[in-house]
């Protein structure tokens, strides 16, 4: 491990709590240190209050926040003084603690301290750090993991036994500080959780802490437990959508709602759910404990989802006998799947959640098989997972709530996504929560969005088989499939039926009713398992119940889908798949409407721009973003008793009238 310290990096960070926020984000820049919020660090600094009295206060890295990005909004003011006289009590319950914590805030507008605000405050150093290092946990994470952490590290660091994070360990902390450190006493270690370092300078603290890891990497190498070959066999290439839909169809049962589930196939995913070991190896438990909360305590071996949720059951049973206080179950659906075919699955509430649950998986499995070199993995007891996934703190949160995005869980797939309706359509349901795949002819569609909850795929939808390969990769990217908006088509230019030839007529309908056939009968098998029901958008046009002159091939294409529509509703009532149309007209703001195309549009009409922008009964300009907002509300509850429905978004159009 390499020192990321840059002198003149540094040099644009100013003060005691620039420097701490500068060297926060160095540790958490590395994966293999700190995870998506994990770990946390501090700074001690005096300062003058308003009334121009010096004070102790502790900086330390407030709730939600990612080490990766901190900023010193991120960081609480806590008063010390106050902190060590909370670390000479015999007892704080956690509630107790966090209300403490508050009312020793220099700021109200700060974050939440960190659970650990009382451990930092205790130590004598004025930077601390602290991480989860892989290399650290792989050590501790065995059977003879304190024996090794004392060969390794001698008195370069105090080695506290596990205990809850929180007061409790504040307090073990002090106490074990007094009777182990010495003169060269760096560091602590935490077993089964991670590290600490200190210094007199954010520079120091840092690089202490870069030095303690690379022993512990430089320990696993010499004892021939760092390097992981990958091989694997690659099961028969066939498709996986269904069996990957239909266990995210079972686990969003079991969950209560509907989740994302990624399915990853890299060599070394394959490897590790290949191993004959597997029924053993992967049933120990989370790397680190606070793992738990995102991972749950075991994986699901295999694809038998009602086992797993009778296991949990029983789990929570078993424990909840021994909890100080009521506990309200969480839901039992497995996090984690490891199957020998499908790969390393990853499941989460929205997709960044699974994105998460993947990356800490990803780590928990290096640990696990470095650690099996060293005699074997071994993490935590059952009962202190449980005290952990149920922990006063958590559970907390759990009452309070939070009410989840509306689309939360669900996917959606869009078609002509790059542009005007479909790019707005793409908008309006990520704004609500769903996970997106966008397609489009239009080769920009693949940099439209750099977020986990949207993926770009170039494709002609006239084309049978891209539309299946687009579909197959949605499923594989987020599990299945809820909401179809069907928005891709192609509006020529003015021709009357005695010039239209056949060629255009048949290029119209290619695109405009046999792609969108195709589609849908492709989508069927996937919408039947949308957790909450099966939802189809057909973007129509004003032309299906008023067509005019010169655009003969555009309104009997509509109006063909339109009715394809009507029978698809007809016979997938049973699924449980509900199929609505929005019939837009003048809407101005897409692509194919230039600025010199509308105003010669108006001309023709005798109108300014403004005026043919609005030439409808209400006087209004209809939007891209007006037809996604209703196009979103039709996949909503609003009409979840509604299907086959027509739905003009014209201003009032006196021919429709």
């Amino acid at each position: 491990m390499k020192s990321l310290w840059n002198d003149q990096e540094a040099a644009k960070y100013r003060g005691e709590l620039g420097l701490r926020v500068y060297t926060s984000r160095l540790l958490g820049q590395n994966p293999s240190l700190v995870l998506h919020g994990g770990g946390n660090t501090s700074v001690k600094i005096r300062q003058e209050n308003l009334v121009g009295e010096t004070e102790d206060i502790l900086y330390v890295k407030g709730s939600g926040w990612d080490l990766a990005t901190i900023e010193e909004a991120g960081f609480s003011g806590v008063k010390i003084p106050h902190l060590l006289k909370l670390a000479k009590l015999p007892s704080l319950s956690d509630s107790q603690m966090v209300n403490e914590l508050k009312t020793q805030m220099i700021k109200s507008t700060a974050p939440s301290p960190s659970v650990e605000t009382i451990l930092h405050a205790i130590l004598p150093h004025k930077y601390v750090d602290h991480t989860h290092a892989d290399a650290v946990v792989t050590i501790t994470n065995t059977a003879e993991g304190r024996k090794r952490i004392e060969e390794l590290y001698g008195d370069k660091v105090v080695i506290i036994p596990y205990i809850m994070p929180g007061f409790d360990l504040a307090r073990l902390c002090a106490q074990e500080w007094t009777i182990q450190a010495q003169e060269k006493t760096i560091g602590m270690v935490l077993m089964n959780h991670g590290i600490f370092s200190f210094g007199e300078t954010a520079q120091d603290a840092y690089e202490k802490m870069i030095e303690l890891v690379s022993q512990a990497e430089e320990y696993l190498q010499k004892n021939q437990a760092w390097n992981i070959s990958y091989s694997s066999i690659i099961p028969p290439q066939k498709s996986l959508t269904h069996p990957i839909a239909k266990l995210r169809y079972e686990v969003s049962q079991a969950a209560g709602f509907p989740v994302i589930l990624t399915f990853h196939r890299q060599e070394k995913y394959l490897r590790f759910v290949q191993r004959e070991d597997i029924q053993t190896i992967s049933q120990q438990g989370p790397a680190t404990p606070d793992h738990v909360i995102r991972t749950k305590i075991l994986p699901l071996l295999g694809q038998d989802v009602q086992g797993y949720v009778n296991a949990y059951e029983t789990y929570f049973k078993t424990h909840i006998t021994q909890a100080k206080d009521p506990k309200t179950m969480l839901d039992p659906a497995p996090r984690i799947i490891l199957d020998p075919e499908l790969g390393l699955g990853a499941i989460g509430r929205n997709a960044k959640d699974a994105a998460i649950v993947a990356d800490i998986y990803e780590h928990t499995i290096e640990i696990i098989e470095r650690s099996t070199f060293l005699g074997g993995y071994q993490a935590l007891s059952a009962p202190d997972l449980f005290d952990v996934e149920y922990w006063e703190l958590e559970q907390a949160k759990l009452a309070k709530g939070g009410k989840p995005s509306v689309f939360s869980g669900e996917i959606a797939l869009v078609t002509g996504a790059a542009s005007g309706i479909g790019k707005a359509c793409v908008n309006a349901l990520l704004q609500r929560g769903a996970a997106v795949v966008g397609l489009d002819i239009n080769e920009a569609i693949t940099d439209l969005y750099k977020r986990p909850d949207f993926y770009g795929i170039p494709c002609d939808i006239t084309d049978e088989t891209a539309i299946k390969n687009a579909i197959e990769t949605t499923v594989q990217r987020f599990g299945g499939l809820d909401m179809v908006i069907l928005n891709a088509g192609i509006f020529p230019a003015a021709c009357p039926i005695e010039t239209l030839s056949s060629e255009q007529w048949r290029r119209i309908m290619s695109i405009n009713l046999d792609a969108n056939l195709v589609l849908m009968r492709e989508v069927h098998p996937f919408l039947k398992l949308a957790p909450k029901g099966g939802r189809i958008v057909v973007i129509g046009s004003k032309n299906v119940p008023a067509p005019g002159p010169g655009v003969a091939a555009y309104s009997a294409s509509k109006a063909a889908l339109n009715q394809l529509t009507r029978v698809a509703a007809l016979e997938w009532g049973k699924d449980n798949i509900r199929l609505n149309s929005i019939h837009p007209n003048g809407v101005f703001d897409t692509g194919i409407w230039t600025e010199e195309v509308l105003e010669a549009r108006a001309k023709h009409y005798g109108l300014t721009v403004q005026e043919y922008k609005t030439n409808n009964v209400l006087k209004v300009e209809v939007t891209s973003q007006d037809v996604a907002e209703l196009a979103a509300f039709m996949c909503d509850s609003l009409f979840a008793k509604t299907t086959a429905a027509q739905i003009p978004l014209d201003g009032g159009n006196e021919r429709v009238i």
